[in-house]
């Protein structure tokens, strides 16, 4: 009888051994496709300026419509989850970027490509914090689920490793409308498996909607990058971009009005008052700004400048994603022996030396130094993006953990935002003159603010990150 007992028990934890990998599994699916749609889009931007007629500021909006969305909203998708249901909301974030990649593929004009962009950057706010979530509470033990948040983390680097060679492929042999119909097939299984395999977990204690705080993120966030972006298109002083630097500003200081002291807030301000926490903000955006912008450049650059097709393009943009996959495989390591500070130190000091050793390219540079460069913007951000997070959440109480961590992925995305539409901007003013100088030109005035803005963070990392900023603060 206590065979048959034991032997149960063993199956039964065998079979729950079984469904929290299909969970993992499905999460895996989630993560890698909000990374996998951003990723895919480098390549296509050429030939989707081509075959819509789109402007530089117009392809900016490819991406930051996307970025822009998923920063703001990043919050209030996990806040969602808690609320109405973790599975509810990840699979509502999975459908709509199912739906957002379809009106990207098909559509007809440069407004309905940004407009499906943005749809999917919603979908990514909403699936991915709660995709995080159902992974903690799926693996209770702290050490089975240690590895299973880092195997769901490192579908962010595989997705970046292989998106690029995969748009370029696709772009080449079938059209770029073909990178967006890729995310569909992958989001139906998503879709399926989470039918099948995942439980249903809400937590609503103390948590509510911020609607106020939200909309004011939307239309400061919102302002900023269209004034960036369109402020050399439609000049710098007209009523329009006034305007809009206006309502950016007063955006700002109404949200903060709003947030201060009010329970529920949906950016707690008494959090930034840790100095080291703050650093490690500043740090994460200025790694996201000079990286997205190289990312969004590089491929005009190998495309337009050395005549590479997307595919051949996908490829010579490997080193940047396997050098950082490699990398950040050890960061955990050297961060224990090394200390976070030297870590974010020597991360931000190698991308912004990899971008001022791009400042210097031309049409005749040779390709292994270019891949040097970008090999070293790898191992930066792959020293980078562990010690950031692990910094964030060692700053702040125990209890505000997974508030510190979305507050740096909305840092993330923000940079993100901010380095394309800036830097972007920069390379544009050089670039309208039109032909290869001009437009060299502009690739290395923008990779020198890039290079500006990384070695800042640097030297954000080193005065403000405590040697010792990696114990944890009771709850």
């Amino acid at each position: 009888m206590t065979i048959s007992t034991n032997h149960a028990a063993s199956s039964l934890s065998e079979g729950n051994q079984r469904r929290a990998g299909a969970v993992l599994l499905t999460m895996c699916f989630g993560v890698f496709l909000a990374q996998l749609d951003s990723s895919v889009v480098f390549l296509g931007l050429k030939h989707i300026g081509g075959d819509l007629h789109a402007s530089i500021s117009e392809m900016q909006w490819v991406l930051d419509s996307y970025n822009l969305v998923y920063a703001t909203f990043l919050l209030t998708g996990g806040t969602l989850g808690d609320l109405y249901g973790r599975l509810r909301v990840f699979a509502c974030g999975v459908a709509l970027i199912v739906i957002g990649s379809l009106v990207c593929a098909l559509a007809p004009d440069g407004v309905t490509l940004i407009t499906g962009r943005a749809i999917t950057g919603l979908g990514a706010a909403l699936e991915v914090p709660s995709s995080l979530a159902i992974v903690s509470i799926t693996f209770p033990d702290t050490a089975a689920r240690g590895r299973a948040l880092g195997f769901w983390a490192s579908c962010n680097g595989i997705a970046m490793a292989i998106g690029p060679t995969i748009g370029g492929f696709l772009v080449d042999s079938v059209g770029w409308r073909s990178i967006f119909f890729l995310s569909v097939p992958i989001g139906l299984l998503t879709l399926l498996l989470g039918y099948l395999y995942v439980g249903e977990s809400r937590h609503p204690h103390g948590r509510q909607l911020d609607p106020a705080a939200q909309l004011l993120a939307v239309i400061g966030l919102g302002a900023l990058s269209f004034v960036t972006i369109e402020g050399q298109h439609r000049g710098w002083g007209s009523p329009l971009i006034i305007g809009m630097a206006l309502a950016a500003i007063g955006a700002a200081i109404a949200f903060l009005l709003v947030e201060r002291g009010r329970p529920g807030a949906m950016v707690p301000l008494d959090i930034f008052r840790t100095a080291s926490f703050n650093a490690a903000l500043a740090v994460a955006g200025l790694m996201t700004f000079g990286m997205y912008s190289m990312l969004f450049l590089m491929p005009l650059y190998f495309q337009s400048i050395t005549g590479a097709s997307a595919f051949v393009a996908g490829l010579e943009l490997l080193p940047v994603s396997i050098t950082f996959v490699l990398v950040s495989q050890c960061s955990g390591a050297l961060m224990h022996r090394f200390g976070a500070r030297a870590m974010l130190v020597g991360g931000m000091g190698f991308m912004g030396t990899g971008l001022l050793a791009l400042t210097q390219i031309s049409g005749s540079t040779p390709m292994p130094l270019v891949q040097l460069a970008l090999i070293v913007i790898g191992a930066g951000l792959g020293l980078n993006t562990g010690p950031v997070n692990a910094v964030a959440v060692a700053a702040v109480p125990a209890a505000r953990s997974g508030t510190a961590s979305g507050l740096l992925n909305t840092a993330r995305m923000v940079g993100a935002t901010m380095g394309i539409a800036l830097l972007g901007a920069i390379y544009a003013a050089h670039a309208q003159a039109g032909g290869a100088s001009a437009m060299l030109s502009g690739l290395r005035w923008a990779f020198l603010g890039g290079a500006i803005g990384e070695l800042s963070g640097a030297v954000i990392a080193l005065i403000y990150t405590r040697a010792n900023s990696m114990v944890q603060k009771p709850a």
